[in-house]
């Protein structure tokens, strides 16, 4: 019991604390904080699937509209068309929500996957030749990045809509 009352054993202990303890506290601590991150990433991703999901569900709740059809009705009533307007509005302010709550310039990893199924739901719905016409109306008000964003995702894939057509005659 004399080593407890001994400077030089407390002086050893502060330096292993110092050394080696405190360094591993810190480590541990990040990396808590890193999962606990990933875990919200993981969360915020769910919970906008479980939303494009419920999306999906409200399309299905329109037949007549054919909105998964590859081209888009011409012959809509008045009626019709305002539905459509509706779910087009559900799917701008859920696809700039992903923007704001997923995207990044500079993704890598999971992110980027995660972002990438985002990306193609964009796509696949400015392929729809009334969605592309209706876009300068939808994001009117909307946040000017994700705006720049699917504005460039829809000339994009117009432009390759345009050469697909030119390539097949």
């Amino acid at each position: 019991m004399n080593f407890i009352l001994n400077p030089g054993f407390w002086e050893l202990a502060s330096f292993v604390v110092t050394a080696l303890a405190l360094p591993f506290a810190i480590f541990l601590f990040l990396y808590e904080q890193r999962k606990e991150r990933d875990s919200e990433d993981e969360e915020a991703y769910q919970l906008l699937q479980n939303a494009y999901n419920d999306f999906l569900k409200i399309v299905l709740d329109n037949p007549d509209l054919q909105l998964r059809s590859a081209t888009s009705r011409t012959d809509l009533s008045e009626e019709q068309k305002e539905r459509a307007l509706i779910i087009f509005e559900m799917l701008i302010a859920l696809f700039e929500r992903a923007y704001i709550v997923s995207y990044e310039p500079d993704l890598r990893g999971l992110p980027l996957r995660r972002w990438g199924s985002w990306d193609d739901y964009m796509r696949e719905w400015c392929r729809r030749q009334d969605f592309y016409y209706l876009l300068p109306q939808l994001l009117r008000g909307e946040d000017e990045d994700f705006a720049n964003y699917i504005r460039a995702i829809a000339e994009e894939e117009r432009a390759d809509k345009l050469l697909n057509i030119g390539h097949r005659e």
